[in-house]
């Protein structure tokens, strides 16, 4: 009988597969720990998106051989692991749209060369181990202890706010093994430690106004402590491939970036079996002193692009590591010019000694890679030889010791002035490949520099800021009250909620040319945001990016290009606007341009440099910045350590206790905690998001009776749906109902609803819309209806439909003194069976206003014919099947009428309701007055469908 064995804790003698997921999945397990997302996510998939129920989560290499893959060793053989363990591309795998992608790995790549050191193995390495045998929690007296160690170590307090919270009295009394600060710290410093943290002072030809010291650790032993983590052990890549939408390979698909040509190039040049690993590199200064003071650090932080983009896009998954702090020095120079000439010299000299040891692994071998003027076309890139051979040239011109004469004769190049640019000894280090394209500054602060100023100048900014004010506010979504045009301190979030409005919002009020030039580099920038990019997309990439420069001249004849003090500027020197010509070369090479964005590495200058900086004592920052984060990284060394520690010890006693007759497939959502199934974490939100699709699981296996029927959360294909327990009206009337909704028809919809269903059965999809068969006296089986004012639609990502996004809440809410007219928000609704959102686009489905969310209530002591479900009454806009606005590319709808005038609306099932929609007032050449944020979706008569609202609909609202 053969054995199986857990690739997590190595434990064996498990009687086949199943049993080996069994004992993974138990909640005390340490192993459950690592699979956790891969099993919610798979179960989510499965049942929540009417797919086959699995026995278990998929282990990648389950059997013997599985122990191997999950394995990641020391340096020198973890470099070569498996390239099994996860990230992999299956052979025929689903796209969203329903086709299969077909992929081609690149031949043995990522062999497996034996056993290496696991992180306990690691861990355990340490002098104090030997103590930790009879207490693991040494130098700890215990688990409690420390517990509270553990929490004032990373608390940020002071030493004397700690030794404060250590003298009080309760404190006292506790039996802990420190009693001050210091004690504390000493102990800390005891812990197992991770990459260690070096300094060396520089000396510069130039002098500064204090010492130049460079304080940094090995990258290679920051990138062995990521590859080591137990976190990423099923969410890292090795093997390069090109995958295909067809078996004929004609149309080629980019996504992480093993799937582009420099990870294929790249592991063609090295040995058969060797495993290639793609470092970035993320730099960018960073002001510490807040208000006050002139403190600025400059971070150097590191990472693997084998960690799959969606994993290494979370900033909870401290995916970057702080490798270095580079000198920020002040240099004694006239010239200022030169001062910066000689600040970049530096930081080249400094990236040359942090970054040698991977120069060094490059060419012994191991593959290790370094992630980076208004001309419609893309100018001869700056290729590494290149550049080379320039700096040669000035080298013979001018000594590089004479900064002056150097930079003089560098610029005829455009070169800045550095002599030895750190990457010129770098093994197949390419700079014009590996300086990727970054979203955060390319994109987004080329739209708010230059976009936005163009429409502000065009609409006129007294204009445009009254249109911003008075679109309807949306729940979730920041709304401009006070316009654009005088916003101050704008951040990367700011500028994307500008572009979700921006085109629409202006259209009609500027020329056409303008507009068309402006909505094309927006269709350029959220083409180039995809996950998932094929040939087809790069079509249109290119075609948008043409059609701005085809158009771009508008924006100078109409003055609208404007700088310092509103002066007309007529040149197009932006040199953005010049590297998104290098996006689209830069997909086929290293993937997605997405997986690149500095939204990451911002967010960790906060945990990495300016939270150790605040528990400080603001003198001397880098120093004390380094020896905060080493306690913080033993901290989390030594809470991972015991975690895996106690979870294998009460793993083995529970499996121990397991016997034969145990039915391991049997559905263990009962046993999993409410709060763990029902929030996920999500990339771009801080916090954690509800998880509609887990909770509807839930509820389907809860006994009848102890939950309100019909469920209030519940799933239909690729959406769920929430309303709230009690209803916002528990009991009203259908006439008073009517009377308060505005909804004279409201009695005459029911019954046209009832009778098609009478007719057609209740999978009939329901049209808005007809004329009306009820008669004014027509007779309805209930009386009283149950009616909600807000629902709650989640769906998932597009092109990852694994992916859940945050819930988006639809209000329908009736008159009040606030909203005169109500507060109504749109959807789209699927009306012709055989058509799927998001898969087929608006085909099959129109757009309407919510009116009424309700519930039937039977009369007491009646049987009727009915299945208990939720209606809505919704209007209908006309216009979708039309073709777009040439300009804004935009459908423009109207409100549905009938032939008397009155408009067209219709009770429907809610479960038609697919998607939140964002309209827009077609305001003309000037917005009316009358309007406000309350009375505008009801008293505009033309709107437009706005595809820029959202990421995930931009792509079927574009079909």
């Amino acid at each position: 009988m053969s054995n199986f064995q857990c690739p997590s804790c190595g434990k064996a003698s498990f009687r086949d597969q199943v049993a080996v997921a069994r004992h993974m999945s138990q909640p005390r397990s340490g192993c459950s720990t690592w699979l956790q997302d891969l099993i919610r996510l798979r179960d989510l998939s499965d049942d929540s998106m009417n797919t086959d129920d699995l026995d278990g989560p998929n282990i990648p290499g389950g059997g013997p051989q599985a122990e191997v893959e999950f394995t990641f060793g020391d340096r020198d053989e973890s470099f070569e692991g498996s390239g099994e363990s996860g990230g992999q591309a299956s052979e025929e795998g689903l796209l969203p749209n329903g086709a299969s992608d077909f992929v081609d790995q690149y031949p043995e790549s990522s062999r497996t060369y034996g056993m290496g050191y696991t992180f306990l193995d690691l861990f355990n390495s340490d002098e104090n181990s030997v103590y930790r045998a009879k207490n693991p929690y040494y130098p700890f007296s215990g688990r409690k202890d420390w517990e509270i160690a553990s929490w004032l170590l990373r608390s940020g307090l002071s030493m004397g706010k700690i030794d404060s919270f250590l003298s009080l009295n309760i404190i006292k009394g506790l039996p802990i093994s420190f009693s001050s600060a210091k004690e504390l710290r000493g102990r800390a410093e005891m812990l197992p430690s991770g990459p260690r943290w070096m300094s060396q002072v520089l000396s510069t030809s130039h002098p500064t106004k204090s010492p130049v010291v460079l304080y940094w650790r090995d990258p290679l032993d920051c990138i062995s402590a990521i590859l080591n983590h137990p976190f990423f052990h099923d969410r890292l890549d090795f093997t390069p491939r090109r995958v295909y939408t067809t078996a004929q390979c004609l149309c080629r698909v980019y996504s992480e970036w093993m799937t582009g040509d420099d990870a294929w190039n790249m592991q063609s040049a090295l040995p058969k079996g060797a495993t290639l690993l793609g470092t970035i590199l993320s730099s960018d200064k960073t002001n510490i002193s807040t208000m006050t003071g002139d403190r600025v650090a400059h971070p150097l932080l590191v990472s693997l692009a084998n960690i799959n983009m969606s994993t290494r896009l979370k900033t909870s998954s401290n995916s970057f590591v702080l490798t270095a702090l580079l000198p920020v020095p002040k240099f004694i120079h006239k010239n200022k010019r030169m001062r910066g000439v000689l600040e970049d010299r530096l930081i080249h000299e400094c990236l040359d000694i942090v970054l040698r040891p991977l120069k060094q692994a490059a060419r012994e071998g191991v593959m290790l890679s370094d992630p980076q003027f208004g001309d419609p076309f893309r100018h001869e890139p700056r290729t590494k030889s290149t550049t080379l051979a320039q700096l040669a040239v000035v080298q013979t011109r001018a000594d590089p010791n004479d900064i002056e004469a150097f930079f003089r004769e560098a610029q005829k190049f455009r070169l800045n002035g550095v002599s030895k640019p750190f990457w010129q000894d770098w093994t197949l280090g390419e700079p014009s490949h590996f300086l990727t394209p970054e979203f955060l500054h390319l994109i987004h602060r080329e739209f708010y520099d230059h976009d936005v100023k163009w429409m502000i100048c065009a609409v006129g900014d007294m204009e445009i800021d009254f249109r911003f004010s008075v679109l309807q506010p949306i729940t979730g979504f920041r709304h401009f009250y006070g316009g654009i045009s005088k916003l101050k301190q704008v951040t990367g979030r700011t500028q994307r909620d500008i572009q979700r409005s921006i085109v629409a919002v202006s259209a009609d009020a500027a020329p056409s040319a303008v507009i068309t030039a402006v909505q094309a580099l927006m269709e350029f920038r959220y083409l180039i945001q995809s996950p998932h990019i094929d040939e087809d997309d790069i079509k249109r990439i290119s075609g948008a990016l043409d059609e701005f420069h085809a158009n771009k001249h508008a924006i100078t004849a109409g003055g609208f290009r404007r700088g310092n003090k509103n002066k007309v500027i007529d040149n197009w020197y932006i040199p953005k606007l010049e590297l998104m010509q290098s996006i689209v070369p830069s997909i086929r090479n290293t993937g997605v341009a997405m997986q690149w964005t500095a939204d990451t590495t911002e967010h960790a200058h906060i945990t990495e440099i300016k939270d150790p900086a605040r528990s400080s004592n603001n003198n001397n920052y880098d120093p004390q910045i380094c020896r905060h984060l080493d306690r913080v990284d033993k901290c989390r060394r030594f809470d991972l350590a015991m975690s895996l520690v106690d979870g294998m010890a009460s793993s083995r006693l529970q499996d121990d206790n397991i016997g034969d007759d145990v039915d391991f497939d049997v559905d263990d959502d009962d046993d999993l905690p409410t709060e763990f199934t029902a929030t996920i974490k999500c990339p771009g939100h801080s916090r954690p998001i509800t998880n509609y699709f887990a909770i509807a699981k839930i509820l389907q296996h809860k006994e009848v009776g102890t939950v309100p029927l019909p469920l209030r959360t519940f799933v239909i294909g690729r959406t769920a749906y929430h309303l709230t327990y009690s209803p916002s009206i528990r009991s009203i009337s259908i006439n008073d109902a009517a009377i308060k909704f505005g909804l004279p028809d409201l009695r005459l919809a029911i019954a046209d609803f009832l009778r098609r269903e009478a007719t057609h059965g209740q999978n009939y999809v329901h049209t808005i819309g007809g004329a009306r068969r009820a008669g004014p006296t027509a007779s309805l089986p209930f009386d009283k209806i149950q009616i909600w004012f807000k629902l709650r639609l989640q769906d998932t990502e597009f092109h990852d439909s694994s992916i859940i996004r945050p819930a988006q809440t639809l209000n329908c809410v009736p008159p009040s003194d606030v909203w005169n007219s109500g507060r109504y928000d749109s959807a789209i609704v699927n009306n012709e069976s055989g058509c799927l959102w998001p898969a087929h686009g608006l085909r099959g489905h129109t757009i309407g206003q919510i009116r009424l969310i309700m519930r039937p209530v039977g009369r007491i002591n009646t049987d009727w014919s009915w299945e208990d479900r939720f209606l809505v009454y919704m209007y209908r806009f006309d216009g979708t099947t039309s073709a777009r606005d040439p300009a804004t590319q935009l459908h423009s709808i109207r409100r549905a009428k009938r032939s008397n005038g009155t408009l067209v609306g219709d009770i429907i099932p809610l479960t038609q309701i697919k998607a939140p929609v964002n309209l827009i007032p077609r305001f003309g050449a000037s917005a009316d007055s009358r309007f406000t944020s309350q009375n505008s979706m009801e008293h505009a008569s033309e709107f437009w469908v706005n595809k820029f609202w959202d990421k995930n609909t931009f792509f079927p609202l574009s079909m």
